[in-house]
């Protein structure tokens, strides 16, 4: 029997670090969680227990309780500036309960919780649109170098172990009022590399570059994504990754339409971008880029620009923790205020949730 709560939380992304000839600096990048100390669904520790300051921000996405005890809140950590904290471990984590009886919160003993961080593929989706610029500019002159820098790109990002709940798309565009189609979402590796093995240089027809179409419609397929996650009772996140080596030429859609798409979407949705090149707008491509933008200043660099980039892509996606614990609440306790705490080094962060302990007996494991 199971008793879940789904409270859906608009956050994310990465914080991400600037890398290669004239990406953004450190205090160029914005990132979207965390800004007004964001805590999801959580809230602000009560002042009777003293943790300190925080240093590190949980953001709390979703909670539920299981009988006869468990209970699982899933959550994102970064730093104060919003760069994802990723590869915490159970006994990082203190658990804190506060009954009817307690003036304050009481520490639970991790050996008698059974605290641990579980797989959270049961409530979170994480996909990745790869959007290519495969114009003229690219097929004739930097081919070779986009498919083997997007080929490294994904083998870092996809893991081997395939997993439905993290899937990866491929998009291109050219100069036609088309987001092409390269491979649908799958967690398949290998069939994501025989996709990027299979362009050639006859793939496009139109030598045009329809940059501002791409991102208004890379934009809507996340949304759709976010949407359908929701839909199924998991929490979606979603990121788009467009590389371009020029700027919009095809004037099919306004510049601010697509400024506007990117700024007003779905705060679960994180943007990248990759420029090539002089012939690149790079403020334009920050805007597009609002989580990150790199650039490359020739071909040579894309494998080490794509690289960099996907590990940071991998971090983002392992900030997101699934934690349970056994609690030794029992049915008719109630209500019950519940605080978690996170130390890594001389960082230390916590938030504060509730949890509902009807029906809790005895035998969790």
């Amino acid at each position: 029997m199971k008793m879940i709560t789904h409270l859906k939380s608009a956050l994310l992304f990465f914080g991400l670090l600037a890398v290669v000839s004239c990406g953004n600096s450190d205090d160029d990048v914005q990132f979207n969680p965390n800004l007004d100390n964001d805590l999801g669904i959580g809230q602000a520790v009560d002042d009777c227990i003293d943790l300190g300051s925080d240093e590190l921000l949980l953001s709390i996405q979703d909670k539920f309780t299981t009988l006869p005890g468990k209970v699982s809140v899933f959550f994102r950590v970064t730093d104060v500036t919003g760069n994802p904290v990723a590869g915490l471990t159970a006994d990082q984590f203190t658990i804190y309960e506060q009954g009817r009886n307690d003036d304050c919160f009481k520490t639970i003993s991790p050996s008698e919780s059974l605290a641990r961080i579980s797989p959270n593929s049961q409530v979170f989706t994480n996909h990745t649109l790869l959007v290519l610029d495969l114009s003229n500019s690219v097929l004739s002159s930097s081919l070779t170098e986009l498919k083997s820098a997007s080929s490294s790109f994904i083998n870092n990002v996809m893991d081997s172990q395939q997993s439905d709940s993290f899937q990866m798309a491929i998009f291109w565009f050219d100069g036609q009022d088309i987001l092409h189609e390269l491979h649908p979402l799958t967690p398949s590796r290998e069939a994501l590399l025989e996709a990027i093995d299979g362009i050639t240089p006859e793939i496009s027809d139109d030598p045009s570059t329809d940059l501002y179409g791409a991102v208004i419609k890379s934009t809507e397929a996340a949304e759709s994504l976010v949407q359908e996650s929701s839909e199924s009772n998991t929490i979606g996140a979603a990121s788009v990754v467009l590389f371009t080596d020029g700027t919009d030429q095809a004037s099919r859609y306004r510049e601010q339409d697509a400024l506007d798409k990117v700024a007003e979407a779905n705060s679960n949705i994180s943007f990248f971008t990759i420029g090539l090149g002089t012939e690149i707008d790079t403020q334009i491509l920050e805007s597009v880029g609002k989580t990150f933008s790199v650039f490359a200043g020739n071909k040579e660099e894309l494998e080490t620009t794509f690289n960099q980039l996907s590990q940071k892509v991998s971090e983002r996606a392992n900030s997101f923790y699934l934690f349970e614990y056994c609690s030794p609440k029992r049915d008719g306790s109630g209500e019950n205020n519940l605080v978690i705490q996170v130390v890594r080094g001389s960082q230390q962060g916590a938030v504060q949730t509730r949890f509902d302990a009807s029906g809790f007996t005895g035998g969790c494991q």
